[in-house]
């Protein structure tokens, strides 16, 4: 076990997957905490309506995997904003299967650790799982990704079953051009900042978007989109 890799867990996001037998699924959470060192031991807080808090329950193990800065958030996206119940969201991710028999996700991870479930306390719409850590491991040496470097650079939004979502009814700076928010993911176009990484210069007003472009978050056509400044 690579114990250093305890170092990269910060408030930031993580794909955090559980699953039994060909049942697996993830999703992205920001409340991985390590609460103990001898043991390691890791708790995660998890939605009830959530696929993933189901398989969590059934196999009483989850896997975590430290994001990287760099993660597109297209990818974030997959994990955050859409349900294991209507799609696979490891089809076409790199992932093994860990120690635990849980997924473990490669693609755009840091580190990664695994864990077997030895309490649970319910808090309202969540469930914390408590566990100790039975493998660790560190991939690169790229900076995980904090989760205010999500929202201010990366400009990403906050799934509505998170715990720490909170509703945003204007947005936050004005803007001389109209921006455009996301019915799906809540994200927000603001043409002050453009979509850099699907290409869209800063300063590219909604009109003169392409038709076929997508939220980058979730995916969501233009259609989807509603004006809100």
């Amino acid at each position: 076990m690579d114990a250093t890799a305890l170092y990269s867990i910060s408030y930031g996001l993580y794909v955090v997957c559980s699953g039994t037998g060909k049942r697996l699924n993830g999703q992205i959470a920001n409340t991985v905490i390590q609460i103990s060192a001898h043991p390691p031991t890791l708790s995660v807080c998890i939605n009830k309506e959530n696929l993933t808090y189901e398989l969590i329950k059934e196999s009483g193990v989850f896997t975590v995997s430290v994001l990287s800065k760099n993660t597109p958030l297209s990818f974030i996206g997959n994990f955050g904003f859409k349900s294991g119940r209507d799609m696979n969201k490891l089809q076409g991710v790199n992932y093994k299967i860990g120690l635990t028999r849980a997924p473990v996700v490669l693609d755009n991870s840091v580190a990664y650790f695994e864990v077997k479930v030895s309490s649970q306390t319910d808090v309202a719409t969540h469930t914390d799982f408590i566990g100790e850590l039975v493998a660790a491991e560190v991939l690169t040496k790229d900076e995980p990704m904090t989760y205010a470097y999500y929202h201010q650079v990366k400009r990403g939004a906050t799934p509505k079953s998170a715990p720490s979502h909170v509703e945003e009814k204007e947005p936050k700076e004005e803007s001389i051009m109209d921006k455009y928010q996301c019915r799906i993911c809540d994200y927000i176009y603001d043409p002050a900042d453009g979509d850099l990484e699907n290409n869209i210069a800063p300063g590219t007003a909604w009109e003169d978007l392409p038709d076929d472009w997508e939220c980058p978050v979730c995916g969501a056509a233009k259609e989807q989109f509603e004006k809100v400044g």
